[in-house]
């Protein structure tokens, strides 16, 4: 209560108005009087007259000290003639009036230096207070205490000092209002801590925000506005307030009101300053704090987003969803969407977040961008755009798609891959306007997408390219068995059946020439073998003929090595899937045969899940080192072509196991 107490103090002990004062001094002094009367009708006979007075101004002075001087100087004329009336003899009139001028020089007196006293202890007491209040407010600043705690903290310690009512930290925001972040008050409070307040009408905070300094205001009683308002209705008739500045600009404003008529003190915009101050530090540091965080989240964030671009997966889907997803978190927008634009104008959801209306948005779904949106504007120009609605009439020309939705701000930058424009993300916010660094934030987001999606394209591009090159091998390799068998087999059939003619007709008596044209006839017959050899090994015709299950048991049959074989498969599939199966079966029985030194061997084809599952395992010695040669390694080539994968396990001593999944839709 200082500024009451500098007002009532000054002279006396200002409990009351000046004539509780003057009534207080009187009573004080009247009874004093009386005492000293009583002691010098005792010393009349001992002292002196003079001695006599000097007995009365010991009841002037402790009114002076405790009352002021107006008290005192009445307490002096009063017993000044208490003294002439009852106790001096007629002769001593003279000497009194000297002791009147002395006892009102002196009450003067020493009430003045007994009001300087008080005043200096006050004082210093307030700045002790004063002291005590702002060391409280640094040691939350220094341990870094939560915002909301501080303000409130910070609150409460104006409002004491102050003896306000009610006191108040707010935040000025982008569009011009402010938010209330603190408060402490004796009365209840409407607008209280997170309301957005539209600076409409009379506020301390409006006109600090005009004028970057302090501001008063000495009455609400004919001040429109919300805050205005709030003020007559809690009885404030008095508010006092003063900026608070971060790093060069205008952050927000710490206001102090009361319900007393009286004005502030001067000097109070000097105490309430101190401790914005230490608000400004306080949110430099907040901001420091919070901008490395927001950094290391971005980086953690990028870092998950880069690696599963990386992968390099043949369908980019989870990319889009999980930066959809840190988008959103990142730059504390409300909704966030990825999108691809089509040749027809029209732009194709991948992901989408937030949004009130999800099936218009999700993943595949066409919509033709609007105007005005963000969206068609980085369609027509590749490069970033930023809307801010605001106001009845703005909303109203919204597009459809974004009327409903309640969007104060929208922000979306371009997806360019290989220098073409692909898609676009675009972010939104319902509560205000998106901050102005969220187009940069972005673009980190959108250079990792379209090295997600050229990665996609590449594997793409590139697995086609294997299946075609694979494709156009597997086609010569038909067309040379298919020669083979309609031209050169056939004409070494032709040929051993007509020497065997031959040598039927050998006379009995040429019995070596019978036997040459025989062993000429066994050798075609041998070449012939060979060449069937040679022609399954190119392209076996029972694979095309009679699908992978028939082809698969010959291969056991031909075995050296027992062979268990377990097919479960249901149709003919594509003529890729088929060949890579056969392949991939042929060499593991080729490589058993030659370096296992196995006893039996097991094989297993089925069709499960949408994909054929080929298993082949031996009991050999097992150590298969693909990078050696085996043969199986230029098949990879052939099962990666067409989306499967391959798995080789070869334990030394534990035989080996290689295990092929291939997809039975094309890619």
């Amino acid at each position: 209560m200082w500024w009451r107490q500098e007002n009532s103090e000054a002279s006396g002990p200002l409990t009351g108005r000046p004539l509780q004062r003057w009534v207080g001094g009187a009573a004080t002094g009247l009874v004093l009087v009386i005492v000293a009367t009583g002691a010098v009708w005792l010393l009349n006979q001992r002292l002196p007259p003079r001695g006599l007075l000097i007995v009365y101004l010991l009841a002037v002075l402790p009114v002076a000290i405790r009352w002021g001087a107006g008290p005192a100087v009445l307490v002096s004329a009063l017993a000044v003639t208490t003294f002439v009336l009852v106790i001096a003899p007629p002769q001593s009139e003279g000497p009194a009036l000297v002791a009147l001028g002395v006892f009102v020089a002196t009450a003067v007196v020493v009430a003045g230096l007994a009001a300087g006293l008080r005043r200096s202890a006050r004082a210093a007491q307030e700045l002790a207070g004063e002291q005590s209040a702002l060391r409280r407010v640094a040691t939350l600043v220094a341990e870094g205490v939560p915002a909301p705690e501080l303000f409130e903290a910070v609150c409460r310690e104006v409002g004491l000092l102050c003896d306000a009512d009610l006191a108040r930290l707010e935040r000025y925001e982008p569009d011009g209002t402010v938010t209330g972040v603190g408060s402490w008050g004796r009365v209840p409070v409407r607008l209280a801590v997170g309301t957005r307040i539209e600076l409409d009408g009379a506020s301390v905070a409006r006109d600090v925000l005009r004028t970057g300094g302090p501001a008063r205001i000495a009455s609400f009683m004919f001040e429109d506005g919300a805050i205005a308002a709030e003020a007559r209705e809690l009885g404030i008739r008095t508010s006092i307030g003063c900026p608070i500045i971060v790093d060069g600009h205008l952050w927000g404003v710490a206001a102090a009101s009361s319900k007393s008529s009286r004005a502030f003190p001067p000097g109070t915009e000097a105490r309430i300053q101190r401790f914005t101050d230490l608000v400004a530090t306080a949110v430099t540091n907040a901001e420091a704090r919070s901008g490395l965080r927001r950094s290391a989240d971005e980086q953690a964030a990028l870092r998950r987003v880069a690696t599963l671009a990386a992968r390099g997966d043949a369908d980019p889907s989870p990319v889009f969803a999980i930066v959809a997803d840190q988008v959103r978190t990142l730059l504390g927008a409300d909704c966030t969407s990825v999108l691809r634009f089509e040749s027809d104008g029209s732009a194709t959801y991948l992901a989408a977040r937030g949004w009130r209306d999800p099936d218009r948005r999700k993943p595949g779904s066409k919509w033709f961008p609007e105007q005005p949106s963000v969206i068609e504007n980085v369609r027509l120009t590749g490069r970033s755009a930023r809307l801010d609605y605001s106001g009845v009439t703005v909303i109203q020309e919204l597009p459809p798609s974004l009327r409903t939705e309640g969007v104060r701000s929208a922000v979306a930058s371009p997806i360019a891959v290989e220098s073409r424009l692909w898609g676009s993300i675009g972010v939104a916010s319902r509560t205000g306007l998106l901050p102005a660094e969220t187009e940069e934030r972005l673009i980190a987001f959108t250079e990792i997408v379209a090295t997600a999606i050229a990665n996609t394209e590449s594997r793409t591009q590139l697995a086609a390219s294997r299946a075609r090159v694979i494709a156009a091998a597997d086609a010569t390799r038909r067309r040379l068995e298919r020669d083979l068998h309609d031209g050169a087999q056939q004409r070494l059939v032709a040929l051993a059946l007509e020497l065997r003619n031959t040598q039927a007709e050998v006379p009995r008596d040429l019995p070596a020439l019978s036997a040459a044209v025989g062993r000429l006839a066994d050798d075609v017959t041998e070449v012939l073998d060979q060449l069937r050899e040679l022609s399954r090994g190119i392209h076996p015709a029972i694979l095309s003929e009679g699908g992978l299950g028939p082809a698969l048991r010959t291969l056991a049959r031909r075995s050296p090595v027992p062979v268990d074989l377990t097919v479960r498969l249901g149709s003919r599939y594509r003529d890729a899937v088929e060949v890579a199966a056969y392949y991939v079966a042929s060499e593991a029985l080729t490589n058993t045969v030659k370096h296992a030194n196995a006893e039996h061997i097991e094989i297993l084809v089925e069709e499960r899940d949408g994909a054929l599952h080929l298993v082949v395992g031996d009991d050999g010695d097992g150590g298969a080192d693909l990078s050696r040669g085996t043969g199986l390694t230029g098949l990879y080539d052939r099962v990666e072509s067409l989306g499967g994968a391959m798995r080789v396990a070869s334990p030394v001593g534990g035989g080996t196991e290689i295990r092929v999944n291939l997809p039975l839709r094309s890619l």
